[in-house]
């Protein structure tokens, strides 16, 4: 009988390498920083957490209770790749209510609105096609976009958001698949795009042809002002945006929960996308939220007035904390602020010496997709009291100092 021998430990083969866009992509640098700030003792502005504390527990408690005492078997069963029924009829009547007409067959349930984003990247990129996106720009949606290969191309704004114009002229020029954006208390800069500027976005689609991604997880945070429309409401734009919505910062982000408004033919692409990727988002979950649903406006009211007090809080402390020369924007919702502080700051470079403070922020430069603005920052104001946002400028001003 013939014995094969083992082959020595060292002449083992090497296993095929990761896909090239695996490596090409990198982590999320805000999640590399929570790792590093993750000391109880740190007072963290870098992450975009909702305040646990506010967490409704007894009211979700409550709605998965009665759930899975009323239909255990549906509740723990697989269900439709697009999302359980009441839920998206609950969804829909909550669109239709702020002037957005929608049907529950217009919606498609996610895991979470950045599993939305991946659906979008796969039904409508091929690796090397044109993106074009807000600078500073959600991180999250440029490793979307990375993973599925594409070219990303900033355009240019200011104060009020992306330039409408600029825009046009970069899709003549660069003939981009879509343009992604978060009109509405944006991440990272909290700013919201006024509603001139979103009926001129709707035209550029309209004459255009190029496909809008409008990306909506922070709309119900309003503290001040009037309510703007979604640019999918505005003429033009109809048949072409992709509007993203979220439970995570009104609801609970651990209950993963979004959802997908598109036409028809996208939105049966992120079906089959769905399908190949976890079939379907958690039944128990969706039966839950749906349950929760008529509960939820007086929810969010009490949530925007502590995040109220909280901003407030922040913009009051500012001016004491950060250096002269600089200059911070004034949110009327959401959960970010954004700051920028005089060009000879890198606020990269200076992060590990202010973290020695016990505090921390995220840097501006990772949010840019073009050229980076090194002296930027962006703070979460809603995750701590104002005792603690007061506690948490001083250590930042003496780190920055430092």
């Amino acid at each position: 009988m013939t014995v094969i021998e083992p082959a020595p430990h060292h002449a083992r083969a090497a296993v095929p390498p990761l896909a090239a866009r695996t490596r090409s992509v990198g982590g999320s640098p805000v999640r590399d920083i929570l790792a590093v700030t993750a000391r109880p003792e740190v007072i963290n502005f870098a992450g975009g957490l909702p305040a646990p504390e506010l967490f409704d527990r007894e009211g979700i408690a409550a709605a998965f209770r009665d759930v899975l005492a009323e239909t255990p078997a549906q509740a723990l069963q697989y269900s439709v790749t697009e999302g359980e029924p009441g839920l998206r009829s609950g969804l829909a009547a909550r669109m239709a209510a702020h002037g957005l007409a929608t049907d529950a067959d217009d919606l498609l349930v996610t895991t979470g609105s950045q599993q939305g984003l991946s659906l979008l990247a796969t039904a409508l990129l091929e690796p090397g096609d044109t993106v074009l996106v807000e600078d500073p720009c959600y991180l999250a949606a440029l490793q979307a976009f990375g993973l599925a290969g594409a070219r990303v191309v900033a355009v240019p704004g200011d104060a009020d958001g992306v330039d409408p114009q600029a825009l046009e002229d970069l899709v003549a020029r660069e003939r981009p698949k879509l343009f992604y954006t978060v009109p509405t208390f944006q991440n990272p800069t909290g700013r919201t795009l006024p509603a001139e500027r979103r009926a001129a976005v709707a035209r550029v689609a309209a004459r255009t042809g190029v496909w809008i991604v409008e990306d909506d997880p922070y709309g119900e945070l309003r503290y001040e002002g009037e309510r703007v429309p979604w640019i999918a409401s505005y003429p033009g734009a109809e048949d072409r945006t992709a509007l993203l919505g979220s439970f995570s910062k009104v609801m609970a982000p651990g209950i993963r929960l979004g959802w997908l408004r598109a036409p028809a033919a996208l939105r049966r692409a992120c079906v089959v996308a769905k399908q190949a990727a976890d079939l379907h988002t958690p039944t128990v979950n969706q039966l839950a939220a749906a349950r929760y649903l008529t509960g939820l406006d007086a929810h969010v009211a009490r949530v925007r007035d502590v995040y109220r007090e909280r901003r407030d809080a922040m913009l009051a402390g500012l001016p004491g904390a950060l250096p002269e020369g600089s200059a911070w924007n004034r949110p009327e919702g959401g959960m970010f602020l954004w700051a920028r502080l005089p060009k000879a700051y890198d606020t990269t470079a200076l992060l590990p010496k202010v973290v020695r403070h016990d505090v921390a922020y995220v840097p501006g430069a990772p949010f840019y997709a073009g050229a980076p603005d090194h002296s930027t920052l962006r703070l979460c104001f809603v995750t701590q009291t104002p005792e603690e946002i007061g506690e948490g400028l001083s250590r930042l001003a003496e780190g920055l100092r430092a």
